[in-house]
């Protein structure tokens, strides 16, 4: 059902989504622009290249919090159209919800529609849709990392590990979270092209968390 709830709650989603938090960061703190340095990217990972652990954790938990708080908005929209109790209808506001703050960080109206790959406000989404599930992509991205340092291949197992955990491990019923799962799948696949090639030719950056890299 469109109401006038909904297609508000639509439109802040998409504004909060399209926050440029590294890119307002980089420039108030450093004076930089992080999408002409690194890969480009207006996200976490670039900016914990371009500017440090400090920057690039304040950007991440920021853009977490967008997806979020966009998604949870489907709690609004709940109470006045449907009711929280129907569970199936109330999953689908927040998957659009969601959504639409992704691809408010993916093409963002305050930054020129530049912005980065929406890991991390993706993330925020499916923690606010499944927290069970989140968490155990949470785990695979932090073992993936520590092992390989390459945050792009911890992204793609993370995105990978929400779908197969949905439907074999806590076996939802819900059909759209389901699709939304291999949705999720897709989508970090085409926006991780570029970094499936230099991971395939040995040449994707690695991030290093708790020690500095040594030559």
């Amino acid at each position: 059902m469109v109401t006038v709830y909904s297609l508000s709650a639509l439109i802040i989603a998409y504004l909060f989504g399209s926050i440029p938090t590294a890119v307002w960061l980089g420039q108030a703190f450093y004076g930089v622009d992080v999408r002409e340095y690194g890969s480009g990217n207006a996200g976490a990972t670039n900016t914990f290249r371009v500017l440090g652990k400090k920057a690039g954790i304040a950007v991440m938990i920021i853009d977490i919090a967008k997806g979020y708080t966009a998604t949870n908005l489907a709690y609004l929209i709940g109470m006045s159209v449907t009711g929280p109790q129907n569970s199936v209808v109330f999953v689908n506001y927040q998957l659009a919800l969601g959504v639409t703050a992704v691809m408010g960080h993916l093409f963002p109206v305050f930054a020129g529609f530049r912005g980065g790959k929406g890991v991390a406000t993706l993330f925020g989404m499916v923690l606010a849709v499944n927290f069970e599930a989140s968490m155990l992509c949470v785990l695979v991205f932090v073992v993936v990392l520590l092992l390989t340092k390459y945050v792009s291949l911890s992204s793609i197992c993370a995105g990978f590990t929400f779908p197969l955990s949905v439907v074999f491990l806590f076996q939802v019923s819900i059909k759209s979270e389901v699709l939304y799962g291999m949705v999720v799948c897709i989508l970090i696949l085409v926006t991780h092209q570029k970094n499936l090639e230099r991971l395939l030719k040995g040449k994707e950056s690695k991030v290093y968390l708790f020690r500095k890299k040594t030559n």
